[in-house]
């Protein structure tokens, strides 16, 4: 079968068949639309063509010997007597939602800028994760910006205080370093190391930053019966962006990070886009002696706004409204419309109507 009658047989199929040839063939294709997954079957090499072929020609053949359903008779339109009013008001007469005027560009930018200070004071949840570490493990899945970061400084500030050993871990050598700086000015130089695959410094220090990888591998060393004294007084471990639980790859080294980590030591995860943290919260509190706890929420206290900067440098709000709300749908900026399809009309020519 040649490309060309393959892709008009795929271009006749529907997306949900293209899915099932896609599967085990193509990577990722379940976020592919019909002309991706088209290009990426066309794309294969000649034996998985091959493959696609004879599936498709036995799912044509399926679908030849299935019976065609037959269409259901539309109920006749009862009549309606003469001379009565219709109750359809014309529309021109229709009543509609009025829309909120579209912000401006200078409204878009209100408010940005350095907050004026204030006393600072932690919320219920920063408050609840802490004191729930005593006993537990916790997950904190809440947006960027809310405070995650308190929560792990003031968790490792009662670790110290309390004689006990604490592990950062990132997934990025860049992270870690960043996290060196920072934790050096909050707890002294003195205080906080570093372990990673070209670095190694103040490695007895109370406060050890390291990458998960670096983690898992001390981890190994302990249950093959090679014990790190850093082991034995650890108290707190904290995993942060934990959502690469999820990667395809690298995934595998969070789940054995937490299997093999210590009973007496805390967990904390880290996270802003964990998709279903309570699903991981059970996993842990089955495998752990101990009960994982989730704290859970979409507030942010950062609000995110949005704007389209057009290829000629006009600049405009992206959404009728100033901020985006989470869950609520949107509406583009009558301007950015404006614009996208001023861009559209210059590279692909003139919409068809």
């Amino acid at each position: 079968m040649t490309n060309d009658t393959l892709a008009t047989q795929l271009a006749g199929l529907p997306v949900r068949l293209l899915h099932h040839l896609a599967k085990k063939r193509v990577p990722r294709h379940f976020r592919m639309g019909k002309n991706r997954l088209i290009q990426s079957l066309l794309t294969l090499s000649p034996d998985q063509q091959a493959e696609v072929a004879a599936a498709l020609a036995s799912l044509l053949q399926e679908s030849a010997h299935l019976p065609k359903p037959e269409k259901p008779e539309k109920p006749a339109k009862p009549q309606r007597p003469p001379d009565t009013p219709s109750r359809q008001s014309p529309p021109h007469q229709r009543q509609t939602v009025p829309a909120e005027p579209a912000i401006s560009t200078k409204a878009l930018f209100e408010g940005i800028g350095v907050p004026s200070p204030q006393p600072f004071k932690p919320d219920d949840w920063q408050e609840e994760a802490i004191d729930r570490l005593v006993t537990n493990d916790v997950i904190l899945s809440v947006p960027t910006g809310s405070g995650k970061t308190y929560v792990a400084v003031e968790a490792m500030r009662r670790a110290i205080e309390a004689e006990r050993t604490v592990i950062y871990t990132s997934p990025l050598k860049a992270l870690s370093n960043t996290k060196l700086t920072e934790f050096s000015q909050m707890f002294g130089a003195d205080q906080v190391g570093i372990l990673t695959g070209d670095r190694r410094d103040n490695p007895q220090a109370p406060i050890l930053i390291m990458t998960t990888e670096i983690l898992r591998n001390l981890l190994y060393d302990a249950a093959s019966g090679e014990i790190d004294l850093r082991l034995d007084t650890l108290g707190l471990i904290i995993l942060d962006e934990s959502q690469f639980l999820a990667d395809r790859e690298r995934g595998v080294v969070w789940e054995e990070t937490i299997i093999f980590a210590p009973a007496q030591s805390r967990l904390l995860l880290l996270s802003a886009s964990i998709g279903n943290p309570d699903e991981v919260a059970a996993w842990i509190s089955s495998i752990r002696s101990t009960s994982c706890h989730l704290i859970h929420h979409r507030n942010r206290s950062v609000p995110l706004r949005a704007a389209y900067l057009d290829p000629s440098s006009r600049l405009a709000p992206f959404f009728r409204t100033r901020d985006i709300a989470h869950g609520k749908g949107f509406v583009l900026h009558p301007e950015t419309n404006r614009l996208f399809a001023n861009y559209e009309e210059q590279t692909l020519g003139p919409r068809r109507r």
